[in-house]
């Protein structure tokens, strides 16, 4: 009988260990907002005061600037018009004088209803697509605000000037280092300061005060009511980073925003320096929440928001939601999740009127008023994966594997038993037009680039990219996308002239290119991944499509919407990045077909790494991502892992294998990624130096215009 490699033991033994980790979390999540920079757990309330300002000033420190150290006094307040408007309302515009050295002023409208107050208040800037929730509010009965808090970016026909007034106030305090955003949340307190004033047109309740924004004017509304206690609802629409979103999950592997991609003077120039390494700013995004807690918070986020990676907006509300349950106003922290993209409406509209309402909902809820419940805001997560829950449900009986397992089987046994059934949604055979303008698919495209929708595999929907007029079999490169969830295989921010896929069309390759399973238009399938194969794993999914796009090359016939061209099935290229990297890596050591794997990042050795290092290790995989929970069997015990990367690099030899991995990966352990990579060398240094080509770069993590060239030049040197 054989013996069979024991996993089950010391996963009784770590149990404890594991909780605790649960808790407290490895250096490569988010800061915990319960405990101290010391690591002191906040215990009580006078503790939470504390640890609140702590926050209060990290923030202040890394994303905002300072604030003037006193609030300008109210010297003078003009009524510059007043006209009855729609919706049976007055609206009116006030001239505001503070006493600042020079006495400075701004303007700000007022509408509301015409009848006596007081009224609930709602603030926004003055965007023509936030006069919608304006409007839409005045029918509710509120009072609206529309302060200068208009981008400099922006202009608005009937606002001129709402766009720079904060440059005046910003040169009244030149000792002060408060940037755009943070100017203009406090314009808006200024505003409030009028309106609850003795001498204000209209009469509010200071009790129910609320502040809306959609995109940038989102992070404003969050920053503002961080910083003033009386705004006691805020709703953000797709904020993006740094608000909703932490720049711990937004890094360039993520193709949504990284510190170095905010506009001008929206935050403190110095933030933009952690690019790459954003797991070294002491605070982050989700540390907005704990100002505004326990006021009512509403982010309002898209599935496929180009802004905001629905993975990093739920990983900053779970632990923005630690503190709200702290403070027993659990209920009054939400993430609503909507289909779709960025925007909603229909030109100019931008957010849709059932959105809107929506929104307001929110607010009537947090003001008490209307028929709204809590109940219709319920908690939905998409990116909840519960190793302990995982690990429950399996049989220990199926987590055995025999000693002498070849590597092959070990590396098949951690991903998982594939299902004899796999369910398809119930989607149309193709992308659509629609669907890939909501995914940006042709936003870069250059000229001569054409894009054909195709299918494969188990209802796989992707798009094969390639240069028109091509005569000759065109070699194929399948493009595997890294952790970009909102946008799947479509690069976002970062872009340097083109994509990958039409840099690669441009080259001479015709490209396959779709969203694995959990990302982008697959979203939803990641949600539910473990609930229809509890034995599985997501990336033994993402392997077994890989595979399939390779069986697509061989055969197409029947599967493209339009005409295609020749393909090369002598020239089949696996390109990933991040995770996309482990695709690559097992798709190519299982199939023959492949002719060259080229893997950027994404991997770090799994017997050296833990997740009590920065990296996140094998954490990052089994925990954070769901995407090998068998590896979560080995947590304090990765000596025990049946096999490391290095086996997987020898199935792939002597097919030519590039490796980069660049030496500031905040992701990798570079010292452990040389030493595996030198035994490789050591057990079979012939084949090494003909197979693998490994690239060290000296820079941070990445995958733009020059790692998508050493590609290209990688594969024109293997001919």
């Amino acid at each position: 009988m054989k013996s069979s490699f024991q996993c089950l033991a010391f996963v009784l033994v770590i149990c404890g260990r594991l909780t605790a980790f649960c808790a407290e979390g490895p250096a490569a999540a988010l800061p915990s907002l319960m405990h101290f920079t010391d690591g002191k757990r906040v215990s009580s309330l006078a503790e939470w005061d504390q640890r609140r300002e702590e926050i209060r000033n990290l923030l202040v420190k890394y994303f905002i600037g300072t604030f003037p150290e006193e609030v300008p006094e109210i010297i003078k307040a003009e009524l510059l018009s007043e006209v009855k408007g729609d919706k049976d309302s007055i609206r009116r515009r006030i001239r505001v004088t503070l006493a600042t050295p020079n006495r400075v002023s701004f303007d700000m409208e007022v509408w509301t209803p015409r009848r006596e107050g007081p009224f609930p208040l709602l603030l926004t800037a003055p965007r023509f697509y936030q006069r919608y929730w304006a409007e839409d509010a005045l029918e509710r009965g509120y009072a609206v605000c529309l302060f200068p808090g208009v981008d400099s970016h922006h202009r608005e026909e009937n606002y001129l000037g709402f766009e720079r007034v904060w440059q005046k106030f910003r040169a009244e305090y030149p000792e002060s280092t408060w940037t755009e955003i943070s100017a203009k949340g406090w314009l808006a307190s200024r505003c409030i300061d009028y309106l609850l004033s003795e001498g204000s047109v209209t009469r509010v309740d200071p009790s129910k005060i609320a502040i809306i924004g959609f995109s940038r004017y989102g992070k404003q509304a969050m920053i503002a009511a961080a910083f003033d206690s009386r705004i006691s609802c805020v709703v953000a629409r797709s904020p993006g980073s740094p608000a909703s979103c932490p720049y711990r999950f937004t890094s360039r592997n993520t193709y949504a925003e990284a510190p170095s991609d905010f506009p001008s003077q929206w935050f403190l120039p110095s933030l933009r320096k952690y690019t790459g390494r954003e797991n070294q700013i002491p605070i982050d995004a989700h540390g907005w929440y704990a100002l505004i807690a326990p006021r009512h918070c509403l982010i309002h986020t898209a599935h496929n928001d180009g802004a905001e990676p629905t993975f990093a907006v739920e990983k900053a509300y779970i632990e923005g939601r630690s503190v709200y349950r702290f403070l027993g106003a659990e209920n009054k922290l939400r993430v609503d999740y909507r289909e779709g993209g960025h925007s909603s409406g229909s030109p100019p509209e931008s957010i849709s009127r059932d959105d809107r309402q929506r929104n307001l909902d929110w607010i009537d809820l947090a003001f008490g008023r209307g028929k709204v419940r809590s109940k219709d805001f319920p908690e939905e997560l998409i990116h909840d994966f519960d190793w302990k829950k995982w690990r429950a449900g399996q049989k220990d009986s199926e987590l055995l594997i025999p000693d002498d397992a070849s590597s092959q089987e070990k590396i098949r046994w951690s991903m998982g038993v594939e299902p004899d059934e796999i369910k398809n949604e119930k989607k149309a055979p193709y992308i659509s037009d629609k669907e890939s303008e909501l995914m940006t698919h042709d936003r870069w495209a250059p000229a001569g680039i054409l894009r054909a929708p195709i299918k494969f595999g188990h209802g796989v929907r992707g798009n094969l990219y390639y240069k028109e007029g091509s005569k000759e079999p065109l070699p194929v490169v399948v493009w595997l996308h890294p952790l970009s969830y909102h946008s799947g295989y479509n690069e976002g921010y970062g872009v340097q002239g083109t994509t990958v896929y039409h840099r690669l069309a441009q080259n001479g390759f015709a490209v396959i290119a779709y969203d694995q399973c959990g990302f982008g238009l697959r979203l939803l399938e990641g949600r539910d991944f473990y609930s229809n194969y509890p034995n599985w794993s997501r990336l033994g999914r993402m392997v077994m499509d890989s595979r399939d796009a390779i069986s697509f090359v061989m055969d197409p016939r029947g599967n493209s919407r339009k005409p295609l061209p020749a393909l090369n099935k002598e020239r089949i290229f696996l390109l990933g990045y991040s995770t996309g990297s482990l695709v690559a890596m097992y798709a190519g050591a299982q199939d023959p077909r492949v002719t060259g794997i080229a893997c950027f990042s994404g991997w770090t050795p799994l017997k050296d790494s833990s997740q009590d290092k920065v990296t996140g290790g094998n954490w990052r995989l089994w925990g954070l991502h769901g995407l090998q929970p068998m590896l979560g069997l080995f947590w304090g015990k990765e000596k025990n892992i049946p096999y490391d990367y290095d086996a997987v690099f020898e199935l792939i030899m002597p097919k030519p294998l590039l490796l980069v991995t660049p030496k500031r990966n905040r992701f990798t352990d570079q010292g452990a990624i040389a030493d595996l990579l030198g035994r490789l060398r050591l057990k079979n240094p012939e084949v090494f130096k003909d197979s693998l080509t490994w690239l060290a770069p000296d820079e941070v993590d990445h995958f733009q215009k020059d790692q998508q060239m050493s590609f290209i030049d990688w594969v024109r040197s293997l001919n």
